[in-house]
């Protein structure tokens, strides 16, 4: 299946770059995984409409190679922001410190979610993945109808047989050991979806007939390895690549990641308000008391940016939000190819490409 599924898609080997939005979610990353012979993924749900069509036009500058697009599914209503205020007060000594006005809850607290979509559409993005739900069927529809191989994520076995009765081409199983948000949709139980990988893409494979792609805790051959033998199709791989040559995160982020630290991970909502892992620092330390109190994403998200983007600047990785995974430690500072290379040796020789464009 994975040679057929790695076909289906037109890319040489069945490794994709996990889709990461903020800083991540640059042409140069994604465009360098695709022309390395893997499936390159924007993680867009942080872009407006106008920046995701001109990221979209920078990626196929860059490369001929198929890539995929990933939004956050959420659609238009209206956002409780109570406990807002408390968090604000609470935050006001980190602004503080960073030299920047008070926090304050802005008036944008996300892009339009139905935009994007029309965005992508536009587009013509030959793979597009979703996370936080699914989209509604007259979406669905429309991206089918313009091409497009869909991808969901799923935290369970239930996740996943929904995901397939829904006409989803392939399901992304995302184990507990996963950096970033957790894609649970189903239940508001989260901490009950934290199943690992080594659990999670067996019983998923077992469950559906769709490929299925296996995330979380993959950085190198080994990894690649195991998810095969688990019944994956493909593997999807993202906090490796952050510490890549052609990864756009800051260098304070690259640091925390190769660093020590990266081996204490930790799932958290207080710099979204959805739980996601990310390396603990002192912000997500010293505001726990906020785990449950945090208003639900994206309201903490939009109160916690401008902090964010002043500590990117500035080079304070303790009020960052340092999304990744349980693997983290092995992250290397390479190239995307070299990294690649490694994750191809994962493969076995049947459905390995020696090198890009050799499928």
């Amino acid at each position: 299946m994975s040679n057929a599924f790695a076909r289906r898609l037109q890319i040489d080997n069945p490794i994709f770059l996990a889709p990461m939005a903020g800083e991540a979610a640059k042409a140069p990353l994604v465009a360098a995984v695709s022309n390395a012979g893997g499936l390159g993924v924007l993680g867009a749900g942080y872009l407006s409409p106008e920046k995701l069509l001109a990221t979209i036009a920078e990626i196929r500058s860059l490369t001929s190679r198929p890539f995929g697009v990933n939004l956050f599914v959420m659609e238009p209503g209206v956002r409780d922001p109570r406990g807002a205020d408390e968090m604000a007060r609470a935050m006001a000594r980190y602004h503080a410190e960073l030299g920047i006005e008070a926090p304050a809850l802005p008036s944008h607290l996300e892009e339009n979610y139905l935009q994007q979509i029309d965005a992508v559409l536009q587009a013509k993005v030959p793979v597009f993945s979703f996370t936080f739900g699914v989209p509604s069927a007259s979406v669905i529809d429309a991206l089918k109808g313009a091409g497009a191989f869909l991808m969901g994520t799923a935290t369970t076995v239930d996740e996943a047989i929904d995901l397939e009765a829904r006409g989803i081409d392939a399901v992304v199983a995302q184990g507990a050991e996963a950096g970033g948000h957790r894609g649970t949709y189903l239940s508001e139980d989260f901490n009950g979806a934290m199943i690992g990988i080594m659990a999670l893409v067996p019983q998923v494979a077992d469950a559906v007939h769709v490929p299925v792609v296996a995330a979380g805790g993959i950085a190198d051959r080994r990894g690649v390895r195991a998810a095969f033998a688990l019944g994956a199709s493909a593997v999807s791989v993202g906090t490796a690549f952050l510490t890549t040559i052609e990864s756009g995160v800051s260098d304070a982020y690259k640091l925390a990641l190769t660093g020590p630290g990266s081996r204490k991970t930790g799932v958290t909502r207080v710099f979204s308000g959805r739980p996601a892992r990310g390396v603990r620092n002192r912000f997500m330390e010293e505001m726990h008391e906020f785990e449950s109190a945090a208003p639900m994403y994206p309201v903490t998200n939009a109160l916690t940016r401008d902090m964010r983007r002043a500590a990117g600047q500035q080079g304070r990785a303790e009020f960052l939000s340092l999304w990744a995974g349980q693997a983290a430690p092995l992250s290397r500072n390479w190239s995307v190819a070299q990294l690649m290379e490694e994750l191809r040796e994962g493969l076995d020789p049947s459905v390995r490409a020696s090198s890009p464009g050799a499928a």
